[in-house]
């Protein structure tokens, strides 16, 4: 698991940029802030080392969804992509295979205990990914929790998902595929996807139907890359601090690709490039612009109870201030 380090001053969004998102016509700024905290100079790998104080700090692990039926279908033929039968595509048995390797990975490396909370594409193969990859256990009657997928949801096959031993899950539209022209990227209504996962959050969406979706256009790359950030943004608004994100090739491409430009090109490489289905890459995201207010849990102010304690470094200073002041060298 690769830990990369991910600074951000990010533009302010007007509101009615974001009245044009919705419409998927939501513009770039011309020269984003958002950067990586590592630098280099002359490749010299020591410039690039950097402190920054962990509460300002988020863990986030990405991961592109497992393999769907649209991606089998495209490769062969690309024409695919606009083929309706492709519409809100679902998992295809190799990509729960996928699926059923990464859970076992995030068990054995003991991430799966760390993360606080699981956020979504509110697609169908996304919330698939998700809820088996950090999902709990075998779902069965009288539980008393609701399963955060039910039997065979999707033309899975599979059995219902537990929500005990598990973090919350919510669906997020900001993370979710480039939209417009392929119906493999159309989610259905948010009412239609609630009986199948059932645990899931869906209250952040504010239409049922999707609204972003056009059959004639389709979001651009840059516009891609405006909704990433705003969702790095939003992001700062959340307490957790070690976050799953399940999300889609196009979108984490176009999102990452914004960030890395004064890193070493191998750590630029390691941001940026695509993801293979079902792969995890694991970054710290780093809050410079001080949207993130939370206090540091861990950190104590020290001098319990009080006494003197001034080091003899300052107390040297001191001395030496007050002698100039005396007009006496030290």
């Amino acid at each position: 698991m690769t830990a990369l380090t991910i600074c951000t001053t990010p533009p302010p969004i007007s509101d009615s940029k974001l009245k044009r998102h919705r419409t998927t016509s939501l513009s770039l700024p011309d020269k984003p802030s958002w950067r990586c905290c590592s630098s280099h100079s002359d490749m010299d790998a020591t410039a690039g080392q950097s402190l920054y104080p962990l509460h300002r700090c988020k863990t986030v692990h990405l991961v592109r969804h497992a393999q769907g039926i649209h991606n089998v279908e495209g490769e062969k033929n690309h024409d695919a992509y606009l083929s309706y039968e492709l519409f809100d595509a679902h998992l295809t048995p190799l990509g729960w295979k996928q699926v059923d390797n990464l859970r076992k990975h995030v068990r054995s490396c003991g991430l799966s205990k760390k993360i606080d909370l699981v956020i979504t594409s509110p697609l169908l193969r996304t919330m698939q990914t998700a809820v088996g990859v950090f999902g709990g256990e075998a779902y069965t009657d009288g539980m008393g929790v609701p399963p955060l997928m039910v039997a065979n949801a999707g033309n899975s096959s599979r059995s219902a998902v537990s929500s005990l031993n598990c973090p919350p899950f919510i669906a997020v539209e900001l993370c979710r595929e480039q939209v417009g022209i392929h119906p493999c990227d159309k989610r259905r209504s948010i009412s239609e996807y609630q009986p199948l996962f059932p645990a899931i959050d869906f209250s952040l969406i504010e239409s049922d139907g999707d609204k972003l979706w056009k059959t004639d256009i389709r979001e651009s790359n840059e516009e891609v890359a405006a909704r990433g950030r705003k969702f790095m943004n939003w992001l700062w608004t959340r307490k957790e601090k070690e976050i799953a994100i399940v999300s889609h090739s196009g979108y984490l491409f176009h999102t990452l690709s914004a960030f890395g430009e004064d890193c070493h090109p191998v750590v630029k490489d390691e941001i940026c490039k695509h993801f293979a289905n079902c792969e995890l890459r694991s970054m710290v995201f780093v809050d410079r612009s001080l949207m993130g207010s939370d206090p540091s849990t861990t950190n104590y102010s020290g001098k319990i109870p009080a006494g003197l304690d001034l080091p003899s470094d300052v107390a040297d200073e001191k001395l030496d201030e007050k002698l100039a002041e005396n007009g006496v060298k030290n």
